[in-house]
């Protein structure tokens, strides 16, 4: 089976047939995350995306913003970018925090965590790479919650992570945010059909 690395308006369906079939569709994604999500410390949390995730995430902005046919191409070209092609691992890494005046503090303190996220394979180190749509740390150093992330992987990177009982670590050094959390196989395994 090869895995899809693009949504086209082909890919689309009709709102109103959406709209029928949401929570069904809602209720078959959250198996798909289930697997796709890690916790990196107290308030980090990586959400692996793929096809799926992006085919749903674009459905739910058509859904919800109304905005047409004007609007597809708008979705397509902010989401297509986060689906994996074939030879990299792609997470929405989200600093989740209630309180708003926490978040405030935390944020102002993790300028540049974007550039210090790693994927840990045996001895090898996977930088992260972020996407380039938009600067995620402001001119005064203040983190966005929402940070874009790729992995990319070599030949070699990507037959370790296939391999069951493979120890991969996932983590942050940043000096405000240093936390590291080992990879659960059962992830492991999910995230591995993502490379091509």
């Amino acid at each position: 089976m090869t895995t899809k690395t693009e949504i086209t308006r082909a890919d689309i369906m009709a709102m109103s047939d959406y709209a029928r079939e949401r929570k069904d569709r809602r209720t078959q994604l959250a198996a798909v995350k289930k697997h796709r999500r890690m916790a990196v410390g107290p308030h980090a949390t990586f959400y692996f995306e793929n096809y799926a995730t992006m085919w749903h995430q674009i459905h739910e902005m058509l859904h919800i913003e109304r905005g047409g046919e004007g609007q597809i191409d708008d979705e397509l070209r902010a989401y297509n970018p986060l689906i994996p092609k074939g030879r990299e691992l792609v997470a929405t890494v989200m600093f989740e925090l209630p309180d708003e005046a926490l978040r405030r503090t935390i944020l102002a303190r993790l300028g540049g965590v974007e550039e210090t996220i790693f994927i840990g394979l045996g001895d090898d180190t996977i930088a992260g790479r972020p996407e380039e749509d938009v600067d995620r740390t402001t001119a005064a150093g203040k983190a966005s919650a929402v940070q874009f992330v790729h992995f990319p992987f070599s030949d070699d990177q990507m037959a370790a992570f296939k391999t069951p009982g493979t120890q991969i670590v996932l983590g942050i050094e940043h000096t405000e945010y240093a936390h590291m959390a080992v990879m659960p196989d059962a992830v492991r395994a999910a995230l591995a059909a993502d490379f091509a």
